[in-house]
């Protein structure tokens, strides 16, 4: 379950088995959303957020972070899933403590 980064208390992750599209969990205390990232020639053209089935959805706030992180972040999430899944390299967190642009 690598952990991707820790933004204002959420946690941005992939699941150890999961499948294509790219796509990252963001968990927060019990709550959980999905992001899928569409790229096509390499480029990310779309982000669809979700429910996850079976859990609470972030709350409003919390969804809020999730999005701004993972737009802020859409490219580097992209190249830590292929190195992760593809490359089979270890992933690094980081706790990122500022807001992200």
């Amino acid at each position: 379950m690598p952990k991707l980064y820790e933004y204002f208390g959420l946690i941005v992750m992939f699941y150890a088995n999961e499948h294509e599209p790219v796509h990252v969990h963001g968990k927060c205390q019990g709550r959980e959303s999905k992001a899928e990232i569409i790229v096509l020639n390499g480029v990310v053209t779309e982000i669809r957020y979700s429910e996850v089935a079976g859990r609470a959805s972030l709350e409003f706030r919390e969804m809020k972070y999730f999005q701004e992180l993972v737009s802020a972040r859409a490219n580097d999430i992209v190249q830590k899933w292929i190195d992760f899944f593809v490359l089979h390299k270890s992933i690094k967190p980081e706790r990122l403590t500022g807001r992200v642009q």
